[in-house]
């Protein structure tokens, strides 16, 4: 099963761009597709095998990170090729 998943990472400090930049690097180095927006990041993968993968990159952000805040939505579907009709 694919999903789409959509990040959001906010570190609760003043110099908060280092480690967004930090967690986007590791996501593309994942061989996964990564998409980049300017309020979030999207990676698409199987399911198991991606999830795995986030949960590490979490892990790796969170211990990097004093006061961090991660929203992040997961849709079961590959989302990566959506175009809006309108």
């Amino acid at each position: 099963m694919n999903i789409s998943i959509e990040f959001t990472l906010t570190p609760l400090q003043a110099d908060f761009e280092p480690p967004i930049i930090a967690f986007i690097i590791d996501l593309r180095k994942s061989g996964y597709k990564v998409i980049e927006t300017p309020l979030s990041t999207q990676i698409y993968g199987e399911f198991d095998a991606l999830m795995l993968f986030v949960a590490k990159a979490i892990k790796e952000s969170f211990e990097a990170i004093d006061n961090v805040v991660l929203n992040m939505k997961i849709v079961k579907s590959d989302r990566s090729d959506y175009e809006p009709n309108f």
